[in-house]
């Protein structure tokens, strides 16, 4: 998450901020820039191209300040959005605006690594879109298929998201691992298996894709993980299908790229950054490793658990690689993207 400042006093901002704290100044998002705006008395900003915009109307919905080109309007990354809880489930709303910030900062991670985003718009068959829903209304299962992406929303509650962890003996478990790990199954469709020298490489690496997906996740449920699984795998979901251990791997991208600049916007590492080198290797060698051990020990100095409880063989960075090209491969940072 890069560094944000008041263009008004200077003062330090973050993501989510709808108000400097410090003077007082109204803020909205703007996508293109990607930037964090003043507004003027009229709750307008006029944007490098002389445009005037406003902020989302789903601000008070879902705390967001996406500006948008007409009052009123939905931004880019609400309209992602298909289904909400209902108007009446105030349980599920409280949990839909914690989603939400979840996911948009999981698309401005996606812009500023130049990912392409297709929305139902463009691409009504298997655009990308969301079904955030409340398990207080129905039941509930997270997962993707063709674009579209179901979360459900009890995982915001720290209770219930650590008791499915638990449950399910994972290391690590977030709503923002969730948007993450489903997206890449969104990835891998639209830039994998568009292209078929990339789906036999992918093949290569990952497994092949082609497997029966019931058998391999009732023989996971079953059986679990293999007793070796730390040698080529990431985590032990990932071992349960090739289609799993790319979007694990991706989920795990992100979670380097973001971290690591982070760090490196707040000086608090140094190092090759996800932009400054061919080989995600040296990422992960020269500046993750070390920063994620000093974290996990600024972690337990306060007797918390490990801030990534992952170790990453060989196997897995050569895995995190082909990623990383895939990205650089399309990648083209949103640029004029407005709202």
């Amino acid at each position: 998450m890069q560094r944000f400042t008041c263009a008004v006093c200077s003062a330090p901002l973050f993501f989510e901020n709808s108000r400097c704290l410090a003077c007082g100044t109204q803020l909205g998002f703007h996508r293109g820039e990607r930037a964090i705006t003043p507004l003027d008395d009229d709750g307008v900003y006029r944007d490098l191209e002389g445009r005037s915009l406003r902020r989302c109307v789903n601000l008070t919905l879902s705390g967001c300040t996406w500006l948008v080109g007409e009052e009123g309007d939905e931004c880019f990354s609400c309209n992602l959005t298909r289904t909400r809880p209902a108007d009446h489930d105030t349980t599920g709303l409280a949990q839909f605006l914690d989603a939400e910030r979840s996911k948009r900062h999981l698309v401005h991670e996606l812009d500023v690594l130049g990912l392409p985003i297709e929305d139902r718009v463009r691409n009504p068959e298997r655009g990308l879109a969301f079904d955030l829903l409340s398990s207080v209304e129905e039941k509930v299962v997270i997962g993707h298929q063709n674009g579209l992406i179901t979360i459900d929303l009890a995982e915001t509650v720290d209770s219930h998201r650590e008791k499915m962890r638990a449950t399910l003996e994972e290391p690590y478990r977030t709503m923002l691992g969730h948007f993450r790990h489903e997206t890449g199954h969104y990835f891998e469709g639209t830039l994998v298996f568009s292209d078929a020298a990339l789906t036999d490489r992918a093949r290569s690496i990952f497994g092949d894709d082609r497997t029966s997906y019931q058998d391999a996740l009732e023989r996971h449920y079953a059986e679990g993980a293999p007793e070796d699984w730390r040698q080529d795998h990431i985590s032990t979901y990932a071992t349960m299908h090739p289609y799993e251990d790319f979007a694990e791997t991706f989920a795990h991208y992100l979670h380097i790229c973001d971290t690591v600049d982070t760090a490196l916007q707040y000086g608090l590492a140094e190092g090759p950054g996800p932009n400054s080198s061919e080989d995600f290797g040296d990422v992960v060698r020269e500046t993750w490793i070390p920063l994620s051990v000093a974290l996990n020990q600024v972690n337990r100095s306060m007797g918390a658990n490990d801030l990534y409880p992952f170790v990453l063989p060989p196997a897995v960075v050569a895995k995190l690689d082909f990623v990383h090209k895939l990205r650089v491969r399309v990648g083209e940072p949103v640029a004029g993207a407005g709202a």
